[in-house]
């Protein structure tokens, strides 16, 4: 049954309409800015399909619980044991009844628990139950993130699984996923790309414009329009609404959410003894508990045992030594610094180091150090993870002492370790401007022969909105760094690796 709704007008004055029938099948992805009307959009989505189609809202702000009243969702507080709610979603699926899964009050990791529960249970219903329903999940970069952030792992995986599960294997199952986001560079790559609709609103960061024009087939000079688009005017693209990109304006809606934009208002006249009206304690502030906060995540506790070492030694130099005759007497300061300049630039002008662990380039730092009489540790670990990365980037006096380096390495102290020498490559390349190194160097430059694994981390930068990829005229790639304001010239992805005699390897 071909059943088609009216979400508002194009920019002609003809009426938009989405085939809800195609839709089930073909699932749908909202995008756009806080502000741009993507809330509004689910909501008339939602209105407008009701009575046509079971519906299962995922709603992290309890925005979405005024359908109950007009069109007689169910309300579901997420704050129960997980053996309910997964009896809940049981008897949702085999009733039919639609419902609005509120997440407000939990923290972020009991949202995304909650939220994978749910959904895994609407996912593992019986053969019998997989009625077609329109599974709507709001905020959708909260539980599919591209990248880990300060939540629990074990709670994002399991949110992360239930977002694939749903996008990539519902539609068999009678599951048909709408998600909404504000960050396209925010949301797993893999849940994303199982969208074959898309509504892209009002946006501004380069690299979700970027994204935005790629998924709907537009060239990236088009994409400066979705800087322009109006509240509620959206760019869709799809079988359940158009082949071609067209600007909808999304019609009126017939509930409101709970929480609204703010308004301006004028302010009250100041009463004349107000900061005795401030000041004054109430009698129930004396009686008011204590809030309790939730303390911030601390960091997994990881013991290097090299740097563990150094300490040690450094415990036990810290007596002087009486002066010997014949032997060197202790470094400077000044000339520390160039011991250990020099000490870094050997150990990376060896061709076996970039594929050396980060541990065993570090014992043999400490061991030259001792060699050279040099009490304890001349860095610690950490630093001396950054000062080779610094190294192994080949960055020259010249570009190390100008502005736009200094920005890279602030930017390099959030990459994790590992991936700080690939990132002041690829920076100290956009800011020299030269051309964009090949996978077989970036992975190098990360101590594997793997070229897929250099893709990824390209995508994985990108996707954190550090660069931006693009490509020449000629089909090479460009690596462009926005916080920079530098990019590289167009170089060859399927490069060859030259071991520096002419002789070429080719990466895996």
């Amino acid at each position: 049954m071909k059943v088609d709704i009216d979400m508002g007008t194009t920019a002609t004055h003809d009426a938009a309409k989405l085939d809800i029938e195609e839709l089930l099948a073909t699932r749908l992805l909202v995008q756009g800015n806080s502000g741009s009307g993507k809330s509004h959009l689910l909501r008339r989505l939602l209105e407008q399909s009701a009575k046509w189609v079971q519906q299962v809202v995922v709603d992290p702000e309890g925005d979405f619980v005024t359908l109950a009243d007009a069109f007689g969702h169910i309300v579901v507080d997420a704050d129960r044991s997980e053996g309910e709610l997964i009896g809940i979603a049981n008897r949702i699926r085999q009733h039919r009844v639609s419902c609005v899964l509120t997440l407000e009050g939990l923290e972020i990791d009991d949202q995304m628990r909650a939220a994978a529960t749910f959904l895994n249970a609407l996912f593992d219903a019986d053969r019998e139950f997989w009625f077609p329903v329109l599974v709507v999940v709001d905020e959708a970069q909260m539980f599919a993130p591209a990248a880990g952030g300060e939540v629990a792992e074990d709670a994002r995986r399991a949110s992360l699984g239930a977002m694939t599960n749903l996008m990539c294997r519902g539609r068999k199952r009678g599951l048909a996923g709408v998600i909404a986001t504000q960050r396209l560079a925010k949301l797993a790559k893999n849940v994303a790309a199982e969208a074959s609709n898309f509504l892209m609103g009002r946006t501004f960061l380069d690299i979700d414009m970027a994204r935005a024009a790629d998924l709907l087939g537009m060239d990236r000079r088009q994409a400066e329009q979705f800087r322009d688009l109006q509240r509620g005017s959206f760019v869709a693209l799809g079988p359940a609404m158009s082949r071609r990109p067209l600007k909808v304006t999304i019609g009126p809606v017939e509930t409101g959410a709970r929480s609204s934009s703010p308004k301006l208002m004028p302010l009250p006249d100041a009463p004349q003894d107000v900061e005795d009206l401030i000041f004054t304690p109430a009698p129930e502030d004396f009686a008011r508990p204590p809030v309790t906060r939730r303390a911030a995540p601390q960091p997994r506790a990881t013991t290097d045992i090299m740097e563990d070492l150094a300490h040690a030694a450094s415990v036990q130099q810290a007596e002087p030594e009486a002066e010997t005759p014949g032997r060197r007497p202790p470094m400077d300061a000044e000339e520390l610094e160039v011991w250990i300049a020099e000490t870094l630039a050997a150990i990376t002008a060896s061709a076996e180091s970039a594929f050396r662990s980060d541990s065993e380039l570090y014992q043999d730092f400490l061991m030259r150090g001792r060699m050279r009489r040099i009490a304890g540790a001349p860095l610690s670990m950490g630093e001396f993870r950054l000062r080779l990365a610094v190294a192994r980037s080949g960055v020259d006096e010249e570009t190390a002492s100008g502005e736009a380096w200094q920005t890279a390495l602030s930017l390099a102290t959030g990459v994790t370790d590992d991936l700080q020498g690939v990132f002041l490559m690829l920076a100290k390349t956009a800011i020299t401007a030269g051309p964009c190194p090949s996978d077989a160097e970036i992975a190098r430059a990360y101590g594997t022969h793997s070229a897929r694994r250099a893709r990824r981390f390209l995508d994985w930068f990108e996707e954190q909105g550090l660069i931006v990829l693009h490509q020449d005229h000629t089909g090479k790639r460009i690596a462009a760094f926005p916080d920079l304001d530098a990019q590289t010239t167009g170089g060859n992805a399927d490069a060859p690796l030259s071991d520096g005699n002419g002789r070429v390897e080719a990466a895996e």
